[in-house]
């Protein structure tokens, strides 16, 4: 059974120092068992990073829709596993206002990193919480999860133009303001033509070889689940290569080619 000391290992054994900027996804099962459960790892991150910036997503695109339309921050779940629900309640931790795709974050600078995301149209807008992970020189760690979970692509493919990702009409949605208030928005959801409303993420992990090879991403370990520990800016130049030669290759290609990313 691991403990917190034997989580914080983990961390530093990954190479990081505590003051990074970091994104965590997470899946609690894939650890194995811990002492105190999921409390404890969230403990464990909290403690190591309490010097630099660490962020959970708190997504609610699986409940929210045209008929369940208000998203209040302060008691909407996260669709996204135990550990954001845990991360989103505890003492400091604060959670940005977009109504499907939000973010709960702790540390430094915190409150300024969330804020605007009321402003947002689509789930992960350039300028907003996912694509800023690279201006703040993030990392990402997929937890016992692949990048078929890594929310920070589907900003990748919103700043570069992707197309065929979103839907023609927006959804009426509603947020909770800190005052009380309610804020009209108008979200346009994630979609594609050729898998619908359904998660076209699952397509992503076609590019895992590629950000291995890039250097964008290296596998680690934390407690049981294998994970992958990526580096933001690194993920976005791999993507922008790729799409670069076929934008859509991650959806229409069964395997990427490796001579594309091979190119000098």
């Amino acid at each position: 059974m691991y403990t917190k000391s034997d989580l914080i290992k983990a961390l530093k054994e990954m190479g990081l120092s505590g003051t990074e900027a970091i994104m965590v996804h997470s899946s609690m099962k894939s650890i194995g068992a811990v002492e105190g459960g999921a409390d404890t790892v969230i403990d464990a991150l909290m403690e190591y990073f309490q010097d630099g910036l660490l962020m959970l997503p708190t997504h609610t695109w699986a409940q929210m829709s045209k008929e369940y339309s208000t998203f209040d921050p302060q008691t909407e779940p996260a669709c996204v596993g135990i550990l954001p629900n845990i991360f989103r309640q505890r003492a400091g931790v604060v959670r940005s206002l977009h109504p499907t795709h939000s973010i709960a974050a702790y540390g430094k600078g915190a409150e300024e990193y969330i804020r605007g995301e009321e402003n947002a149209t689509t789930p992960c807008p350039p300028g907003g919480c996912w694509d800023r992970l690279r201006s703040v020189n993030a990392k990402i760690l997929l937890l016992g999860v692949t990048h078929g979970r890594n929310t920070y692509i589907h900003s990748v493919d919103e700043a570069l133009g992707v197309k065929d990702r979103l839907t023609d009409e927006p959804t009426q949605m509603h947020i909770v303001m800190p005052d009380g208030s309610r804020k009209e928005v108008q979200m346009h959801r994630h979609y594609n033509r050729t898998l619908g409303s359904g998660s076209f993420s699952d397509h992503f992990d076609k590019m895992m070889q590629a950000f291995y090879d890039l250097g964008a991403a290296r596998k680690v370990t934390f407690g049981d689940a294998d994970c992958i520990l990526c580096d933001a800016k690194g993920i976005f130049e791999v993507c922008k290569k790729l799409f670069a030669i076929e934008e859509n290759c991650v959806i229409e290609r069964d395997r990427i080619p490796e001579e594309w990313w091979k190119i000098e």
